[in-house]
């Protein structure tokens, strides 16, 4: 039997952890609405179960990957942040899907924040990008917000055209990273 650890993280309103089965439900939830077009979706409860096993799966093989976002506050499930990097991507990736009762609340950005510190301290990256659909301004926005600026399309072939925002390297970072709130 494979096995993996995936370290939690906690920010300042988030705890970054491994995901759970009760997980699903709220990501079948939003799988099922035009919200989650930009992450391949809508999608049916089945597709969403797998899609929860692919990000499980992606940590075993990749020893990275996507860690589920619970409140503080209130322990709930608000979404997924993380590094992804499955076979046939472009590049290494910081990614964000906020569940639909969690936007708007600088959620992403907080978690994608902690997910590149821990890429840049922990992993040793250099570099990372963001695919982002042409349309989804809110994302954008949070890559923005993190420093990352767009570099160009690409022409992806599973969701066609896309977004690349080039993240900052450690180097290149201001105020630990914080560039939104310098």
């Amino acid at each position: 039997m494979m096995r993996y650890e995936v370290p939690q993280l906690e920010t300042e309103r988030l705890i970054l952890r491994g995901h759970r089965e009760s997980d699903i439900a709220a990501e079948k939830a939003f799988f099922a609405t035009d919200a989650s077009q930009f992450v391949g979706g809508p999608i049916p409860p089945h597709r969403a179960w797998r899609t929860v096993a692919m990000m499980m799966g992606h940590w075993a093989l990749r020893g990275f990957g996507f860690w589920a976002l619970e409140e503080k506050a209130t322990g709930a499930y608000v979404g997924r942040a993380g590094l992804w990097f499955p076979d046939g991507w472009l590049e290494k990736e910081i990614g964000w899907t906020l569940m639909n009762d969690a936007t708007g609340k600088g959620y992403a950005t907080e978690a994608a924040l902690a997910a590149r510190t821990h890429a840049h301290d922990v992993l040793g990256w250099e570099t990372a990008i963001s695919q982002i659909d042409p349309k989804n301004d809110a994302s954008k926005a949070v890559a923005a917000r993190l420093g990352a600026r767009f570099e160009k399309h690409f022409e992806d072939p599973e969701y066609g055209q896309i977004e690349i925002w080039r993240h900052p390297a450690p180097a290149d970072l201001v105020n630990g990273g914080m560039e939104a709130y310098a």
